[in-house]
């Protein structure tokens, strides 16, 4: 597995931010008087634009009732939900371990860019990663887009790149760009779901995906 290029999604994969985006879009929700959706149906839209993925929750609301939620739902996040959010154990090592061997990094994310630059500043982490997409840049996962577009922004050929992610979002819309993937249980889906989109792995820890992706740093210290 000697990639050239490593791109990350975010939520559920490099940040333990599932339980904040749930309890945030049941809250805008409930203050929109809607029926509040199930933890399952908010954890399968994960990965998608926001309006996408509101589209999805929230079929026969008005305009003005999806604008309402989008803003609630940026409120809560941001603002009101206290529901920590950590970046997963082991990320920060994994990231540094990854760039010490010159390996190209980046994020396509369900996330806008006011988003992710939001968490790049609260984490420490944008110096990490070569270039980034986010879903108000480029077309919703699981369209290739983003993808396509990393590939050719840093030089590198499909076959030189991984895509890492937690959902069937991130492993289709690698299988549409042609690019591997490896699927990770840290977030929204399981192994049973994220194995029917072909990882060429599938791992349990962020630890495991660095052993995977820099087997001689394992040998060198054993």
């Amino acid at each position: 597995m000697n990639y050239k290029l490593v791109i990350f999604d975010w939520d559920g994969t490099l940040m333990d931010s599932i339980a904040r985006i749930v309890s945030s879009i049941q809250a805008s929700a409930q203050y929109c008087q809607l029926t509040i959706p199930t933890v399952q149906s908010v954890k399968d839209i994960i990965g998608l634009s926001l309006p996408k993925a509101l589209n999805i929750l929230f079929p026969g609301a008005s305009q003005t009732d999806m604008a309402v939620l989008r803003e609630q739902y940026k409120y809560h996040y941001v603002e009101a939900d206290l529901t920590p959010s950590p970046l997963f154990e082991h990320a920060l090592t994994l990231l540094k371990a990854l760039k010490d061997e010159d390996k190209l990094l980046a994020v396509a994310t369900g996330k806008g860019r006011e988003g992710l630059q939001r968490v790049f500043s609260a984490t420490q982490t944008e110096h990490f990663f070569h270039a980034s997409r986010c879903a108000d840049e480029a077309r919703s996962k699981p369209d290739p887009q983003m993808l396509l577009s990393l590939i050719a922004e840093l030089g590198v050929s499909a076959e030189q790149a991984v895509m890492i992610g937690d959902t069937s979002h991130d492993m289709k819309m690698a299988q549409a760009a042609g690019i591997d993937s490896i699927g990770i249980t840290l977030g929204v889906h399981d192994r049973e779901i994220l194995t029917q989109y072909q990882p060429v792995a599938i791992v349990d820890s962020l630890a495991q995906l660095q052993q995977l992706l820099l087997p001689s740093r394992v040998l060198a210290k054993a």
